[in-house]
C-alpha cells in the first residue's frame, strides 16, 4: 500500500480489561490500515473486541479498560504522522473533532437530553472555533442539520422529541460540523427499523462521496458492510481472522467463521436456501481456548487447530486479491484443501 494512501494505522494493539492473572483481553495484537476516503467495515458478534478496539484507537477507553501494547498513528495530509497514543489532554481535546469524530451507538444516550439541539451543536463549534461568530455558528447549524435530512427548524427540540433516526442522524451531522478526516460510527443503525436503516446508510455514503471523509464502521451485520463498506475486517475473539475487499470477502470468503457469518442471513434475492448460521457461541474473553479461538465451534476443524494459533497472511489461493488476508490453518497446507471452501458462495448471485 502507498504510505500517503493511509490515513490512520494501528500497528499491534492490544487492550485489556482489568490487570494481572485475571485480565480480559479485549483486543489481542491487533493491526489495522484505514485509506483516505476509505469506508472500513469491522464486523463480528457481540462481545468479539469492536467497540472496544474503536474506542482504543479515540482514547475513549474507560477504566478497567487499559491500552497494554501497540501504537496508533494519524497520517494528515500535510506534515509527519501523529502518534495518537502519545497526545496530551489538550492535544487530543484539539484532535477529537478536528482529525477524529465518533459516532455512539445510542444516539439518546450520546445525545444530553436536558440541551436543545441548537445547544449542543452550538457548543461544538464555539469551544473548537472561537473565531466564529454567532451568525455564523448559527447559519453552520443550519447547514449541517439540512446535510442529514433535518428541518433547521428542529434545532431547538430536545433529543426526546425527535424520533431515532432522526437523533441517530443529528449525531452524524455533530460529528461533522468541524470536517474531521475520520469518522468513527459505533453500530449507528442499531435499533433502527430497516427503512431508516437504508436511508441512513445512504445519507453516510452520499456524505462520505462529497467530503471525502474516511469512515470506520462497526457492526454485528455483515450483510450490511456488503453495500456499504469498501474494505471487511472480521473479528473473533479479540483478533481480526479476516480482511479483504467488501466484494471478495462476499464472493470469496475464506475463514470458516466469515462464511458462517455471511451464511446466517437470507437472500434478499434468488430461490430459498437453508440458512446454516453457526454453532454454539463467542467464548469468554476471560477464556479464550488454545490455539485457534474459533476451532470449538469451527465445522472444518482439524488436530493442529487447538494447538496453533494461526497468523493472519494473505490467502494463498491463485487469483486472489493479494491483499486478502486470513488467519486460518486451512492456508498453512494442513487440514482440509482451501478450494473445499471456496465454491463461490450460492448468495453471491
Amino acid at each position: 500500500m502507498n504510505r500517503d494512501e493511509l490515513v490512520l494505522e494501528a500497528r499491534d494493539l492490544s487492550v485489556d480489561y482489568g490487570i494481572g492473572d485475571g485480565a480480559l483481553h479485549a483486543v489481542d495484537h491487533v493491526d489495522l490500515l484505514l485509506r483516505r476516503g476509505e469506508v472500513l467495515g469491522i464486523a463480528g458478534e457481540s462481545g468479539c473486541g469492536k467497540s472496544t478496539l474503536a474506542y482504543a484507537v479515540t482514547r475513549l477507553l474507560h477504566p478497567p479498560g487499559l491500552i497494554t501494547g501497540g501504537e496508533v498513528y494519524y497520517h494528515p495530509k500535510d506534515g509527519p504522522p501523529v502518534d495518537v497514543l502519545g497526545l496530551s489532554t489538550e492535544e487530543l481535546r484539539q484532535f477529537r473533532w478536528d482529525e477524529l469524530a465518533i459516532v455512539f451507538q445510542s444516539a439518546m444516550n450520546a445525545l444530553n437530553p436536558v440541551l436543545r439541539l441548537h445547544t449542543q451543536f452550538d457548543d461544538v463549534l464555539s469551544t473548537h472555533r472561537p473565531q466564529m461568530s454567532r451568525a455564523e455558528r448559527n447559519a453552520r447549524i443550519n447547514e449541517l442539520l439540512r446535510l442529514v435530512g433535518i428541518s433547521p427548524d428542529r434545532a431547538r427540540a430536545y433529543p426526546h422529541e425527535l424520533s431515532g433516526g432522526m437523533r441517530q442522524r443529528a449525531m452524524i451531522a455533530i460529528a461533522l460540523a468541524l470536517e474531521p478526516e475520520i469518522v468513527v460510527m459505533d453500530e449507528p443503525t442499531t435499533a433502527l427499523d430497516v427503512v431508516m436503516q437504508r436511508r441512513i446508510l445512504t445519507e453516510i455514503i452520499g456524505l462520505r462521496d462529497r467530503f471525502g471523509f474516511s469512515v470506520i464502521f462497526i457492526t454485528h451485520d455483515l450483510s450490511l458492510l456488503v453495500e456499504l463498506a469498501d474494505t471487511v475486517a472480521v473479528m473473533y475473539a479479540g483478533k481480526i481472522v479476516e480482511v479483504s475487499a467488501a466484494t471478495e470477502i462476499y464472493r470469496k470468503p475464506r475463514h470458516p467463521y466469515t462464511y458462517g457469518l455471511l451464511n446466517s442471513f437470507p437472500l434478499l434475492h434468488g430461490a430459498r436456501r437453508e440458512l446454516s448460521g453457526i454453532p454454539g457461541s463467542p467464548p469468554s474473553l476471560k477464556a479464550v481456548p488454545s490455539g485457534c479461538p474459533f476451532h470449538p465451534r469451527c465445522p472444518r476443524a482439524f488436530e493442529t487447530c487447538p494447538e496453533k494459533v494461526p497468523d493472519l497472511v494473505a490467502s494463498p489461493i491463485e487469483g486472489d486479491d493479494p491483499e486478502h488476508l486470513v488467519a486460518c490453518s486451512l492456508y498453512s497446507g494442513e487440514g482440509t484443501p482451501p478450494s473445499s471452501l471456496d465454491p463461490e458462495v450460492t448468495h453471491a448471485n
